[in-house]
């Protein structure tokens, strides 16, 4: 089974993000795309999610895909460690994670930064991101 991540390529968040879970994945389970990329939109479009209004974080798991909270949670259920402990929240109601969620996501430029592109993975790992 297919798992993505897309993530905002230009936000240092994410980025950091991606790196934080990259390491935490040893086995090259999930695979990363950012939605400003030509796979990330294709597959925005094939999840019928509008790329224009659309910025959050969205983990796909074959057929399915989750977004915001529920996306992060079940990308950590995914990692080595004891960060599959953090899916624990799931029984937090969505609209109280999405609340969490969405303050975060608002605000992510103001407190780490953006960069003008995205990020250019490393030979190592480029064969993990959709092209």
């Amino acid at each position: 089974m297919k798992r993505i991540v897309l993530f905002d390529g230009v936000c240092n968040f994410c980025d950091g993000a991606v790196q934080f879970i990259i390491k935490r994945d040893p086995e090259g389970i999930l695979s990363f795309a950012s939605l400003q990329s030509e796979p990330g939109q294709d597959l925005l479009t094939k999840l019928h999610l509008s790329a224009d209004t659309f910025n959050s974080m969205v983990y796909v798991e074959g057929t399915r895909f989750y977004t915001k909270s529920t996306a992060a949670l079940k990308i950590a259920r995914q990692l080595s460690g004891l960060w599959p402990l953090l899916y624990g929240f799931i029984l937090v109601p969505k609209p109280m994670r999405d609340a969490v969620y969405d303050l975060i996501a608002k605000n992510r430029y103001k407190w780490f930064g953006q960069k003008e592109e995205c990020m250019i993975p490393g030979p190592d790992i480029r064969k993990r991101f959709l092209s």
